[in-house]
């Protein structure tokens, strides 16, 4: 598609509304996930959906949706590339007749909101990170998340940061937590994958990208502290990579390296939910939302928490799993004792009532019905 800049024509303004979401690319994650099913959504709804992005995997699910995909190096930071996406968006959203940009990451969305100021579309934003502050400038560049007319807020935690950093009206922000399609993650129809390791092995299965702040380092040296029937499962990231050979590397020499196995990214994650024992969330960092916790306990899991950031909304303390101090191997080992000491009976109802929290509070539909409510205020 090649966007032009001349003014919106009647035949634009008798078409349905079109809604532009805008991200770096579309490779993996929970950005990129909410992107294509709000995108799903809005076709579902008979809105015209447009997702702007550098690209990636997942354009070919945006397009399945019945999305539009246009190719912008939205990731670029500097200046200048933000101004030439901002003249882009603008030309974008003219052709289009867009109604609403809705932002959904720092570089784009200050490219967003110059297009949106300059055409007169609304813009909202999804605020979907704690971004840190660890220079200066960086909480202005971090700004443009709060500077929606609309601020979609995905967990309590991250609208409680909104308000005390940007000081930020209130009304402004929607609270609209992360969802889980639970036919998908359905315990009752999936054949859960054991990753080849023996009968009797007790899986701990840690779902995140190898990156330090998620906890992987935590939790191999939970491992070493446990009985060896228990195998540790990182899923995610680069299982070749540099992180991954030093967590190798410690497995070593803390005597339990065959009991430690790195499988990589996992694009269909519930199999590997069905067959682990125990779900970690170990992240060191306050976690936005964390889907894969949700995504757990939609299995019927049982999910160990690092008790800070949104993970105490989503696991609820001896109900629907247990919540450690973050950075603590002896208290994560002691819990995942606790966990596999417990009757299989008490184990299921635990899972079962994760489930049920997850139908009430937590599913795809509702995100969906959410958002789209938020972009029907405006336009109303």
């Amino acid at each position: 598609m090649t966007p032009a800049a001349g003014p919106t024509t009647n035949t634009a303004m008798s078409r349905p509304p079109a809604i532009l979401q805008v991200l770096p690319a579309l490779v993996s994650g929970g950005v990129e996930r909410g992107t294509v099913e709000i995108a799903a959504a809005l076709t579902r709804a008979g809105f015209r959906a447009f997702v702007a992005s550098a690209g990636g995997p997942l354009v070919a699910a945006v397009e399945a949706a019945g999305a539009t995909h246009v190719t912008l190096p939205l990731g670029a930071k500097a200046p200048w590339a933000i101004a030439a996406n901002a003249a882009a968006l603008a030309a974008l959203v003219r052709w289009e007749d867009v109604a609403i940009l809705h932002a959904r990451s720092r570089a784009p969305a200050w490219a967003a909101l110059l297009a949106a100021r300059r055409t007169g579309a609304h813009f909202v934003t999804t605020y979907h990170g704690a971004y840190n502050e660890g220079f200066w400038g960086k909480r202005l560049y971090n700004s443009v998340m709060a500077r929606g007319e609309r601020v979609i807020a995905i967990s309590a935690f991250i609208r409680d940061l909104i308000i005390e950093r940007h000081h930020i009206d209130s009304s402004r922000i929607h609270l609209i937590p992360r969802g889980v399609d639970p036919a998908l993650f359905d315990p009752t129809h999936m054949r859960p994958e054991r990753f080849g390791l023996p009968p009797g092995t007790r899986i701990v299965l840690l779902p995140a990208r190898l990156t330090r702040w998620k906890g992987q380092e935590v939790a191999v040296r939970a491992l070493a502290l446990l009985p060896p029937e228990v195998a540790l499962v990182l899923a995610g990231g680069d299982a070749e990579g540099a992180f991954a050979a030093e967590l190798r590397g410690l497995a070593a020499g803390l005597g339990v390296a065959e009991r430690l196995h790195l499988v990589g990214l996992r694009p269909d994650l519930a199999p590997a939910l069905a067959g682990a024992d125990i779900i970690l969330h170990a992240s060191t960092d306050p976690e936005a939302f964390g889907r894969t916790v949700i995504e757990a306990q939609a299995m019927a899991k049982i999910v160990i928490a690092s008790d800070l950031g949104a993970p105490r909304e989503t696991v609820a303390e001896g109900v629907t799993g247990f919540r450690i101090p973050p950075g603590d191997p002896a208290a994560l080992a002691a819990a995942i004792a606790r966990v596999l000491a417990m009757p299989a009976e008490a184990r299921a109802a635990m899972g079962a009532s994760a489930r049920e929290a997850v139908l009430a509070h937590y599913t795809t539909a509702a995100m969906q019905a959410a958002t789209l409510d938020v972009y029907r205020e405006l336009l109303a």
